[in-house]
C-alpha cells in the first residue's frame, strides 16, 4: 500500500498532465469549496454500464492518452 503523500503526488501529477496547472488549481478549489460526496458520485457514475463497456472505455481512454503523450 502506498503512503498518503505518494497518492497525493500521483493525483496532482495526473490532474496537472490532463488539465494543466490553472485548471488543476481550480478543480482543487471547487472540491474544497463545495460539499462533495465522492462515494455518492461514484455510485451513480457508471449506473447501467456493464463491466465490458467500462473496460472498453478505459482502453480507449488509455489509447487516446498515449497518442497525446507522443
Amino acid at each position: 500500500m502506498r503512503a498518503d503523500v505518494e497518492i497525493k503526488v500521483s493525483a496532482l501529477e495526473i490532474l496537472n498532465r490532463h488539465l494543466g496547472m490553472v485548471e488543476t488549481e481550480r478543480f482543487i478549489a471547487l472540491i474544497q469549496r463545495e460539499r462533495f460526496d465522492y462515494t455518492a458520485w461514484r455510485k451513480d457514475l457508471f449506473a447501467g454500464v456493464g463491466g465490458k463497456e467500462i473496460s472498453k472505455r478505459a482502453m480507449e481512454f488509455l489509447s487516446e492518452s498515449e497518442l497525446r503523450a507522443k
